[in-house]
């Protein structure tokens, strides 16, 4: 099961880009660079600071939204359902993108129209959403076998789940707040990826 990070550098206790080079020293198999209140011109600034750390480690580093930022770099984005509606097929023929869905039909046309992953949630009930529902394992389970891109689970996951989101059909799962707060970051994943 693969172990994406979620950036949110606000959580941070420590240096944020430290943060990400423990982290990837601790075998996370992606970042997702997330930092969804930053103008185009600052996440640009905070895209040159982390893709060296990725390139170091051999991970891949994901935009998020800035999808023109995606192709001045050529590096994978990840989508919202609204964004790739108003992209024209000539742009998303140019990126290596996946798409963030909350319903099984989204997921069905985010492959029709060429992504190569999803990211499918909130399965768990999470601080991120407070007082909306999660969608459940049931939900993964019907995203995974609605489509046969690479599915990962978002939303709450604790360590101790990723058996069940393995069995609901999951190629691995995102995870945001343990990751940006925890002050070992490496022993952290670490933990995480022997549990697997």
């Amino acid at each position: 099961m693969k172990l994406i990070g979620i950036t949110n550098r606000k959580l941070c206790k420590c240096d944020f880009l430290h943060q990400l080079t423990e982290m990837a020293a601790g075998g996370v198999d992606g970042i997702l660079l997330r930092e969804k209140d930053l103008s185009a011109a600052a996440y640009e600034t905070l895209v040159h600071q982390c893709l060296p750390i990725c390139q170091a480690y051999h991970i891949p580093l994901i935009l998020n939204t800035f999808w023109k930022t995606a192709l001045a770099f050529q590096i994978p984005i990840q989508l919202p359902v609204p964004l790739l509606a108003q992209l024209p097929q000539e742009i998303l023929a140019q990126l290596s993108f996946g798409v963030s869905v909350h319903h099984v039909k989204e997921a069905v046309l985010a492959e029709r129209v060429g992504a190569q992953w999803l990211i499918a949630g909130h399965i768990y009930t999470t601080s991120c959403k407070e007082g909306v529902p999660p969608r459940g394992l049931a939900f993964l389970s019907e995203v995974c076998h609605a489509v046969s891109i690479p599915v990962f689970a978002i939303g709450g996951i604790q360590k101790s789940y990723l058996p069940e989101l393995q069995q609901a059909g999951a190629t691995g799962c995102c995870i945001m707040s343990q990751w940006m707060q925890t002050e070992t970051p490496r022993k952290t994943l670490q933990d995480w990826k022997q549990s697997i």
